[in-house]
């Protein structure tokens, strides 16, 4: 694996009282370790996945596919520097690798239509055309084909469901399934998915409580919320 482990050096946070380092995950772990070539990052919106995700992309050297999240209107002047307070165990060999943030794909998939006019050739890594002529869930899954199949490295995925209908969930556990018996792969995912998380190679981190730590699939907060709406949707709307 090209990713071993991640230390939080929280005792020299800059501040305990603005996103991200008011997470009490980040203040409660110190050091995090990966065991499989496929983890999954779970935990309430405002966990901290996401920022963690971005901050290893950035302490990395992988810049953010479709371009920064900040949005200067309500900046928060801490927001990018968790990566500062991280030490990663990264192979000695510099992987090649991305961070893919779901929001940002549309950016992205304008941006490479720019460059396939240069170079038309690059197609053949995102399915063979343009993927805006493909329908949005298409896209995704052929992006993610296209890389994950003919390129080694480690992969940091922001909510690759976004898009994805429960089958297409299906078909990308499938696709980073199939790419870990063809090269030397690695995928950090964060995810609200219960289809994806439930991939049988994976280890799931959870960023509910303190500290950060792995977590059995049935025991996951989305795992039983599912299992508990499928036996009686309308009981979860009654008023």
């Amino acid at each position: 694996m090209y990713l071993k482990s991640v230390l939080i050096h929280n005792a020299g946070f800059p501040t305990r009282e603005a996103f991200p380092f008011n997470l009490p995950v980040f203040q409660e772990t110190q050091r995090i370790q990966f065991s499989s070539p496929i983890t999954f990052l779970v935990g309430e919106n405002g966990s901290g996945k996401s920022a963690f995700l971005d901050a290893v992309a950035r302490k990395a050297g992988f810049l953010p596919w479709g371009g920064s999240k900040i949005h200067r209107v309500h900046e928060n002047p801490y927001e990018t520097k968790l990566a500062d307070y991280l030490t990663l165990k990264l192979d000695p060999r510099h992987p090649y690798g991305f961070h893919f943030r779901a929001e940002a794909f549309f950016n992205f998939a304008g941006s490479l239509d720019d460059v396939l006019m240069d170079d038309p050739a690059r197609d053949k890594y995102y399915g063979g055309g343009s993927l805006n002529v493909l329908s949005h869930g298409e896209s995704f899954l052929s992006f993610f084909k296209g890389y994950s199949f003919q390129l080694d490295g480690l992969y940091l995925l922001d909510e690759p469901e976004a898009a994805l209908s429960p089958r297409g969930q299906m078909e990308f556990v499938r696709i980073i399934r199939g790419a870990l018996h063809n090269g030397d792969r690695q995928y950090v995912i964060a995810t609200h998915s219960p289809i994806i998380m439930g991939c049988p190679d994976g280890e799931i981190l959870c960023f509910d409580d303190p500290p950060i730590r792995p977590i059995a699939y049935k025991e996951t907060r989305h795992y039983n919320f599912y299992r508990d709406f499928l036996k009686d949707p309308a009981k979860f709307f009654a008023g």
